[in-house]
C-alpha cells in the first residue's frame, strides 16, 4: 500500500455527491463499486481533534453525512452534499482493501499537522474511490 506524505491542499471547486442515508463507520464501503466514489463526513471531538496523541475511541464525533457519486455525474439529482472549496490537510492511500481502518490513519494525519503548526477544524471527510485500478482512501481536515 501506497501512502502520500501530509500535504496543504487547496482545493478549487468543490466536489458534489448525491447525499445516501447511511451510517457509515471507519471500515471501507463493501459496495464500492469501480465506477463510484463515497463521500464521508464526520464532526470530530473539539479536544481531541487538537490534541497530538488524540484518544482513538473518543477522536471520532457525530456522523454528519454519506454521498456517492457515480461516473458521469456532473450533478447529481437529489440532494447535494459535497466536500467545499477551500484549504486542506490532505493524505491517501492507495491499494486498500475492504474492511481497511482509515481512523489510524486520521489520528497520523492530525498527529503531522499538528507538528507542522497547522490548526486543523473540527472537521473530517473521508473519501473512497478507485483510481488506476485499485482502492483509495483520502482524508480531508480543513484549515
Amino acid at each position: 500500500m501506497e501512502e502520500t506524505p501530509l500535504m496543504n491542499l487547496d482545493l478549487r471547486s468543490p466536489l458534489i455527491f448525491l447525499k445516501i442515508h447511511a451510517q457509515m463507520g471507519s471500515e471501507f464501503p463493501p459496495d464500492l463499486a469501480k465506477n463510484e466514489e463515497i463521500l464521508l463526513c464526520f464532526d470530530l471531538d473539539p479536544l481531541q481533534s487538537l490534541n497530538i496523541e488524540p484518544d482513538p475511541e473518543l477522536l471520532l464525533g457525530s456522523f454528519v453525512f454519506a454521498g456517492r457519486k457515480t461516473d458521469g455525474d456532473a450533478a447529481p439529482q437529489g440532494e447535494a452534499v459535497s466536500l467545499p472549496a477551500g484549504k486542506y490537510l490532505f493524505v491517501q492511500k492507495r491499494g486498500v482493501t475492504p474492511g481497511e481502518n482509515w481512523l489510524e490513519m486520521a489520528i497520523e494525519q492530525q498527529k503531522d499537522g499538528l507538528w507542522e503548526l497547522y490548526r486543523p477544524e473540527n472537521r473530517l471527510f473521508v473519501r473512497y474511490l478507485h483510481e488506476d485500478g485499485q482502492f483509495v482512501i483520502q482524508l480531508f481536515r480543513p484549515l
